[in-house]
C-alpha cells in the first residue's frame, strides 16, 4: 500500500502526547497518528450503523420490550467515544 505525506496542524499538547506515546510504544508519530485515524474511521463507521439498525427497527411496535430497552443501551455504549 502507498504511503501519503500530509501536514497537519494540532495543538501544542496533543503533539506533546503523541510523541510520549510513539516513544513508549517504540514507534514513529505517524504510526500513531494513523491509528488514531483508522481507529476513529471505524467508530464513526459503527455509529451509521447503529444508526441504520435503529431505523430499520423504527417501525416495531413499542411493546416489543426486547427491542425498546436494546437501542439506549447500544447508543449508550457508543455516544462518548470521541
Amino acid at each position: 500500500m502507498a504511503n501519503i505525506k500530509t501536514a497537519i496542524s494540532i495543538d501544542k499538547p496533543i503533539f506533546e502526547e503523541v510523541n510520549d506515546l510513539a516513544k513508549n510504544l517504540n514507534i514513529s508519530r505517524s504510526r500513531v497518528f494513523a491509528l488514531a485515524a483508522k481507529e476513529f474511521i471505524q467508530r464513526h463507521k459503527n455509529l451509521k450503523l447503529l444508526n441504520a439498525l435503529n431505523e430499520a427497527y423504527d417501525d416495531l411496535p413499542e411493546s416489543e420490550p426486547a427491542v425498546s430497552k436494546m437501542r439506549p443501551r447500544h447508543y449508550n455504549m457508543v455516544k462518548d467515544q470521541w
